[in-house]
C-alpha cells in the first residue's frame, strides 16, 4: 500500500511554502525582539563580598565597574594585581549570568534551528 507523498507534506495541498515562510519570518521577529531586550537588561557579578561589582547587559557587554571604597589603597603592586584579578572574576560572574539569561530568552526560539544544540 502506497501513500500520496503530498499527504505526507501537509495534507491535500501538499507542502505549504507560504506558511513555512510566514512562520520563519515570525520566528525572526521574535528573535530580534529578544535580542533587543537582552541589550537593555543588566546583570551583576560580584566578588569578595561586594568589594568589586561588575555590571553587564544581557549580551555580556561591560556596562560598569564598581569598587567599594576602603577596600584597596592602590599603593602596592600586589594590591593592584589583586584588584585586577577581582575585576576579571566579577566580570566572569556577570558574563555567566548574562549567558544564562540569553540562553533562557533565546533558547526556545533557537530550539529547532541547526547548530542550536
Amino acid at each position: 500500500m502506497t501513500q500520496d507523498p503530498g499527504n505526507l507534506l501537509g495534507g491535500e495541498g501538499g507542502f505549504d511554502m507560504n506558511a513555512l515562510l510566514a512562520q520563519a519570518q515570525q520566528m525572526q521577529e521574535q528573535l530580534t525582539q529578544a535580542q533587543e531586550q537582552l541589550h537593555t537588561m543588566t546583570v551583576e557579578g560580584t566578588v569578595a563580598g561586594g568589594a568589586v561589582t561588575v555590571t553587564t547587559n544581557g549580551v555580556g557587554e561591560l556596562v560598569s565597574v564598581d569598587i567599594r571604597s576602603g577596600q584597596f589603597d592602590g599603593t602596592s603592586e600586589d594590591d593592584l594585581a589583586d584588584l585586577g584579578d577581582m575585576v576579571v572574576a566579577a566580570y566572569r560572574d556577570a558574563k555567566a549570568k548574562a549567558d544564562a539569561l540569553a540562553s533562557d530568552a533565546l533558547g526556545p526560539l533557537a530550539g529547532g534551528l541547526p547548530g542550536s544544540a
